[in-house]
Protein backbone atom coordinates (compact mmCIF):
# COMPACT_ATOMS: atom_id res chain seq x y z
CA UNK A 1 0.00 0.00 0.00
CA UNK A 2 2.87 2.74 0.89
CA UNK A 3 4.16 1.79 -2.27
CA UNK A 4 1.43 2.92 -4.43
CA UNK A 5 0.77 5.70 -2.55
CA UNK A 6 4.36 7.53 -2.97
CA UNK A 7 3.83 6.75 -6.92
CA UNK A 8 1.23 8.62 -6.52
CA UNK A 9 2.73 11.28 -4.82
CA UNK A 10 5.56 11.27 -7.21
CA UNK A 11 3.43 11.63 -10.26
CA UNK A 12 1.72 14.41 -8.54
CA UNK A 13 4.58 16.23 -8.32
CA UNK A 14 5.50 15.73 -11.30
CA UNK A 15 2.08 17.03 -12.92
CA UNK A 16 2.19 20.26 -10.75
CA UNK A 17 5.85 20.80 -11.96
CA UNK A 18 5.62 21.09 -15.24
CA UNK A 19 3.53 23.89 -15.94
CA UNK A 20 6.55 25.89 -14.00
CA UNK A 21 8.84 24.41 -15.84
CA UNK A 22 7.48 24.74 -19.32
CA UNK A 23 6.01 28.29 -18.69
CA UNK A 24 7.15 29.79 -15.42
CA UNK A 25 5.50 33.19 -16.43
CA UNK A 26 1.90 31.83 -16.98
CA UNK A 27 2.43 29.86 -13.98
CA UNK A 28 3.47 32.88 -12.05
CA UNK A 29 0.19 34.55 -13.11
CA UNK A 30 -2.07 32.00 -12.95
CA UNK A 31 -0.89 31.89 -8.83
CA UNK A 32 -1.39 35.91 -8.55
CA UNK A 33 -4.67 35.72 -10.23
CA UNK A 34 -5.77 32.58 -7.93
CA UNK A 35 -4.73 34.50 -5.09
CA UNK A 36 -7.11 36.71 -5.77
CA UNK A 37 -10.01 34.63 -5.84
CA UNK A 38 -12.27 34.37 -2.84
CA UNK A 39 -11.95 31.83 -0.31
CA UNK A 40 -15.45 30.34 -1.19
CA UNK A 41 -14.72 30.05 -4.63
CA UNK A 42 -11.34 28.48 -3.81
CA UNK A 43 -13.13 25.63 -1.64
CA UNK A 44 -15.37 25.17 -4.61
CA UNK A 45 -12.40 24.50 -6.91
CA UNK A 46 -10.99 22.32 -4.27
CA UNK A 47 -13.79 20.60 -3.72
CA UNK A 48 -14.78 19.59 -7.59
CA UNK A 49 -10.97 18.80 -8.03
CA UNK A 50 -11.46 16.22 -5.19
CA UNK A 51 -14.50 14.85 -6.67
CA UNK A 52 -13.39 14.18 -10.06
CA UNK A 53 -10.54 12.21 -8.83
CA UNK A 54 -12.42 10.22 -6.50
CA UNK A 55 -14.46 9.43 -9.86
CA UNK A 56 -11.63 8.77 -11.62
CA UNK A 57 -10.27 6.59 -9.06
CA UNK A 58 -13.50 4.72 -8.94
CA UNK A 59 -14.03 4.37 -12.81
CA UNK A 60 -9.88 3.34 -13.03
CA UNK A 61 -10.41 0.86 -10.26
Amino acid sequence: MWDEFFIALALVLVIEGIMPFVSPHSWRNAMLQASQLPDKVLRIIGLASMLFGVFLLYMLH
